[in-house]
């Protein structure tokens, strides 16, 4: 899963950045507010730890412009000032959570893999598309009507992850870039085609009934079938 950190102070954010890939999160950085909106914005991340204070625009300016995009992520939201109405502000305008300023991190960590690992389709072991079951445990993928199951490879759980969770929206080949290879990914088309090559062959394999189709010119979608993929 993918964080964002916007938080001017550099060496804090970097702090956060550094513990929050030891829980294997992919971690991105902004400095600046206009520059946070707009990585968030982009529809790749998960979970975002904003501060208030920021320059060019505030986390209040930014938590309300994601909400009203209709952006579909948490939001832990950080600031040096522990008055109720700023807490209250954060919440009215759609914050998952509040953290002040000083804390320690291992309660931010806490924060963000209990926002994380909420119930997502009724389980926090796997999720469900058709009759695909994605294990989060051990990486596998089962049909639910073969009950057949293979192991997959991390680029392609996280592929798979990310489909999954976005079922049935064209997802463009940027935003799969950024949100599984990071925002400075050197990573060539063909290898993307190449992995989403391995995850059809798998998936018709165990007897899926779900496809990642190709929307020309405009990316991807997870789509369930209407008839049964043979083996």
């Amino acid at each position: 899963m993918r964080v964002l950190v916007i938080e001017d102070e550099y060496s804090l954010a970097e702090l956060i950045s550094e513990r929050l890939k030891k829980e294997h999160y992919l971690v991105d950085i902004e400095t600046d507010g206009e520059e946070g909106l707009y990585s968030a914005l982009n529809g790749t991340y998960d979970l975002i730890i904003l501060d208030v204070m920021l320059p060019s625009m505030n986390g209040f300016e930014i938590l309300k412009e994601i909400r009203e995009d209709d952006i579909n992520l948490k939001v832990i939201m950080l600031t040096a000032k522990s008055e109720i109405e700023d807490k209250l502000n954060g919440f009215s305008r759609g914050a998952d959570d509040y953290l002040t300023k000083p804390f320690h991190m291992e309660e931010l960590v806490a924060r963000v893999n209990l926002q994380l690992r909420k119930p997502n389709q009724g389980s926090n072991d796997f999720l469900e598309v058709g009759n695909l079951r994605l294990n989060i445990k051990n990486s596998s993928i089962t049909c639910t009507d073969t009950q057949e199951s293979l192991e997959i490879g991390k680029k392609e759980f996280e592929l798979l992850e990310y489909f999954m969770n976005n079922k049935g929206l064209i997802i463009s080949k940027d935003q799969i870039y950024t949100k599984i290879w990071g925002i400075d990914n050197e990573i060539e088309s063909n290898n993307l085609e190449a992995y989403l090559s391995f995850i059809r062959k798998k998936l018709k394999l165990i007897g899926c009934n779900v496809a990642i189709k190709v929307n020309r010119g405009l990316g991807y979608k997870l789509e369930v079938q209407n008839e049964e993929i043979k083996k």
